[in-house]
């Protein structure tokens, strides 16, 4: 007997109605004849979704049997599935279950034309197949119900028996409480249910993929049959064993789940959910700069759990009440708040460098390195305060408010924190209209300090470019702006591009004969960062020059000459330091004067390679 023609289940998931609309015009009269041979029950027929139970048997018109689901006729036993408008089958098929009833059992008589012999048929017929004569498929629709193709090799399908509630489903790594029951397509039960439900965690292979991927799909509280092709039923905890499995049908009910979250990627900081919140994930949660309120408890992951902290206990029964982003508690407990809704309770466990090694003042009970856990509840918040509407005076004074706070967290060492308290004023400047008068004038010049304090904390996180960015905002309405060309020169030496920085520094002398004393130390400092990168320089390429191709040499200073021009560097070396620290005017101003710090060897060679170049004798090398 043939194989089975109709387990071809790998059809496109989109089926355009003009093609289906196409093949039907292939019907003739005559072409497909029906006789039921026992009624079904009720009146709903399948439609385009549905999903279809059947047995079948395939006959000649003489009576010999072609192919058969059935073991009586020869076949396996196994029901087949379809999901009418996605599945690959033939045209006879597609017109014949939406007249069918559950339970009924009728004889289709169709014409070559509309099985296999159709022009462009989806389902290749087996070797030997009679495709090309009219045949006889007696069929007995089992079951048909609204169906969810998962995976578009048709390897998960999911019907739903009891709708579920809310709109969330489990992902990894979330924590499953689930009914499974598991049994083959003809009934043999694999893994029988149990009152006590499986416990189980995404992602950690404790059950078959295709299960989880199902599970994946449903929300809470739902029923649903999940039907599994071997190639999803990988081995597991609750399946060790798949060997001599077809397809699995596992009717899953969906008791809990609760929400994990790998805040890091590490699977160092989770926040796992106890207690749902309010509202919908995650529009409802708190934005930037929300006015919080919190209950939460602190303890160490030790053995006896020790609590260092209880609001509920410390804080007099009252809540704890912070702004977010001003770090004002630990960056691992902000974060896990900013993806609760309110009402949510959670516990965090924290690694110590998200907890409290970072964070000052550490509690008395915490020892350095110490790994913490939170139990948080989110009572409510405030969303930040609508500058729509406000006068000029009450903008530049709720500015004042969040500027002062940046500079505070930039004191700290929080450089990201202040970089976004600074970047949100700005942001609400650009809806502001300065009055033409002296307060317009402070208006621009705050802003104009603003983006200064910006290209700072660009600086001392080590983005050069963006800083310099930011000096181009002021710079491009003034070109004189002092503070502007020394920050920008303070991130072209950063960056290596020395010729750019001194270009900066001697442009302050131009601008402001007052800011003299600052920009010749300015470049006092930069001759040195140019000696210092030139010395490293030649120790780097010393004797590259002079070898054949394919040739390595280290670089070592061992000549009498080296090491008298090592000496002589030294000691410029040492008097250059002694110029630059005899003016500290420049660090005078400590809320717009930052001095960035140095930047990697590689990051400032490169930008002056021609001048180092030019320094070792090799002004006619070609770098290749």
């Amino acid at each position: 007997m043939a194989d089975d023609p109709y387990s071809d289940f790998s059809g496109s998931k989109k089926k355009a109605s003009e093609e289906a609309e196409k093949r039907r015009k292939k019907l003739k009269p005559g072409s497909l004849m029906k006789a039921v041979v026992r009624s079904g029950d009720g009146d709903a027929t399948p439609c385009d979704g549905d999903q279809v139970i059947f047995h079948y048997t395939t006959r000649t018109e003489e009576g010999a049997v072609v192919y058969s689901t059935r073991t009586e006729f020869g076949g396996k036993g196994n029901p087949q599935r379809l999901v009418l408008g996605k599945s690959k089958m033939i045209l006879g098929f597609a017109e014949a279950f939406p007249t069918m009833l559950k339970g009924e059992i009728s004889i289709f008589k169709m014409k070559p034309e509309i099985h296999y012999a159709e022009e462009d048929c989806p389902v290749e017929a087996p070797d030997g197949f009679p495709k090309d004569v009219e045949l006889n498929f007696e069929i007995e629709l089992l079951a048909f119900s609204k169906a969810k193709v998962i995976r578009e090799d048709f390897g998960v399908v999911k019907t739903i028996v009891t709708e579920g509630q809310g709109w969330e489903s489990p992902r990894t790594p979330y924590e499953v409480t689930a009914r499974v029951h598991a049994s083959t397509v003809d009934g043999k039960v694999i893994l029988p249910s149990k009152e006590e439900p499986y416990f189980f965690t995404l992602g950690n292979s404790e059950v078959p993929e295709g299960l989880e991927i199902g599970i994946g799909s449903m929300a809470k509280s739902e029923k649903a049959k999940i039907y599994v092709t071997r190639d999803y039923l990988s081995k597991s905890t609750l399946m060790p064993s798949t060997e001599g499995l077809g397809e699995v049908v596992f009717e899953v009910e969906l008791v809990h789940f609760i929400q994990v979250r790998d805040m890091l990627g590490d699977g160092r900081l989770i926040k796992r959910r106890i207690v749902d919140g309010r509202g919908e994930f995650p529009m409802d949660c708190p934005l930037h700069d929300s006015l919080l309120r919190v209950h939460y408890k602190g303890m160490l992951l030790n053995e006896e759990k020790t609590v260092f902290y209880d609001t509920r206990i410390d804080n007099n029964g009252e809540p704890l009440e912070f702004s977010s982003g001003e770090g004002l508690v630990p960056e691992g407990l902000e974060m896990a708040v900013r993806l609760m809704l309110p009402g949510e309770v959670c516990s965090v466990t924290c690694p110590p460098d998200y907890a409290y090694d970072k964070f000052t003042p550490r509690p008395a009970k915490v020892p350095e390195g110490a790994r913490v856990q939170w139990e948080i509840e989110l009572i409510d918040f405030k969303k930040p305060k609508d500058w729509t509407g406000l006068t000029f005076e009450e903008i530049m004074e709720e500015a004042d408010k969040i500027k002062n706070t940046g500079n505070r967290l930039f004191k700290e060492g929080k450089f990201e924190l202040s970089k976004a308290k600074y970047e949100k004023v700005l942001r609400e400047y650009n809806h502001v209209n300065p009055p033409d008068d002296e307060a317009g004038k402070i208006f621009v010049n705050s802003r104009n300090l603003l983006h200064l304090n910006v290209a700072a904390c660009y600086q001392k996180l080590g983005e050069c470019r963006k800083s310099i960015e930011s000096c181009n905002k002021v710079l491009d309405g003034n070109p004189v702006h002092v503070k502007a060309l020394y920050r920008r020169g303070m991130a072209h030496m950063q960056a290596g591009d020395f010729e750019e920085a001194k270009q900066d520094f001697e442009a302050m002398i131009k601008a402001d004969k007052s800011a003299e004393s600052d920009a010749t130390a300015a470049l006092a400092k930069l001759k040195q960062k140019e000696q210092e990168t030139e010395k490293k320089a030649r120790k780097q390429f010393k004797g590259l020059f002079d070898k054949k191709p394919g040739e390595i040499s280290e670089v070592v200073l061992d000549s009498p000459s080296d090491k008298k021009l090592e000496e002589k560097e030294q000691i410029e070396s040492e008097n250059l330091k002694d110029a630059t620290t005899t003016n500290p005017s420049t660090e005078r101003d400590a809320e717009f004067a930052f001095e960035g710090e140095t930047a990697g060897f590689f990051s400032r060679l490169f930008p002056s390679a021609r001048r180092v170049f030019s320094n070792l004798g090799l002004n006619r090398c070609s770098v290749l």
